[in-house]
């Protein structure tokens, strides 16, 4: 269960209430099909709230009962996440029937697609952008998927890189310690071979679609998830089953 200790204190409870009630001290700043994102201050820190809003097309006790399921199973794969070692936001409060999950915003970095978008494509030596991105990505998802989560939506729109500078990528060995995973809206705790196959599959139309100049980036990334899945004889039979998946995807492309 998902708790913020504080003093018992009438100041404190007071303020907590007011932030509670007044998402008007927040910035909306995305929204999407599913969930719309305010940035503000919540107990003096720099703050995300992600609220999932009703669907009227959906009965309302099935809804309610749905999005509460959503909220607690994308909080479990973040904390799950977190306990294996992967940078995620940390969550200050889930609140069930306000419909929101209150997270850490967080500060001095950039999302994974802006800078693909506009360090990479102008960068001369592309190599080296690359192999930091590949040996980043590539660890962090073998970790996610040797504890058996499942993200659901792999894009570089769902990765942020911090604190970068050319050294940190020069040293791209450690590059898993620039990246944080966000938005596990779709995640969850499966250990099947084939969802694992399906998030990396993923992971590769995304790419193509928003980063078609770089052919080659999934192939560096797959490389590196190989050789850091633990597991060897599982990462054999996610790379069969991946093979597997990919050829579906063709033929429905092929088919239309």
């Amino acid at each position: 269960m998902l708790t913020v200790h504080i003093q018992n204190d009438c100041t404190m409870l007071e303020m907590i209430t007011h932030v509670l009630n007044n998402m008007n001290d927040f910035e909306l700043i995305a929204q999407g099909a599913e969930a719309r994102v305010y940035k503000g201050i919540y107990l003096g820190k720099p703050t995300l709230i992600k609220e999932r809003f009703e669907k009227k097309y959906r009965h309302a006790d099935l809804d309610k009962r749905l999005t509460k399921d959503r909220i607690k199973a994308e909080c479990r794969a973040i904390i799950r996440a977190k306990a294996a070692g992967i940078a995620t936001p940390a969550i200050y409060l889930a609140n069930l029937e306000r419909r929101c999950i209150y997270m850490e915003y967080i500060e001095n970095a950039v999302i994974l697609k802006e800078f693909i978008d506009k360090k990479v494509s102008k960068e001369t030596n592309d190599d080296r952008l690359l192999n930091f991105i590949a040996q980043g990505l590539g660890t962090i998802i073998a970790k996610l998927h040797l504890k058996n989560i499942i993200h659901g939506d792999l894009t570089t729109s769902n990765v942020l890189l911090k604190n970068i500078d050319d050294d940190h990528i020069k040293k791209y060995k450690n590059a898993a310690n620039n990246f944080v995973i966000i938005d596990f809206g779709l995640a969850r705790i499966e250990s099947s071979v084939e969802d694992k196959a399906v998030d990396l599959y993923v992971l590769e139309r995304s790419l193509l679609s928003a980063h078609s100049e770089k052919p080659l980036l999934f192939s560096k990334i797959f490389d590196i998830y190989q050789k850091h899945y633990a597991n060897k004889n599982q990462c054999k039979e996610i790379v069969s089953k991946y093979k597997e998946v990919q050829l579906r995807g063709r033929k429905r492309l092929m088919i239309g």
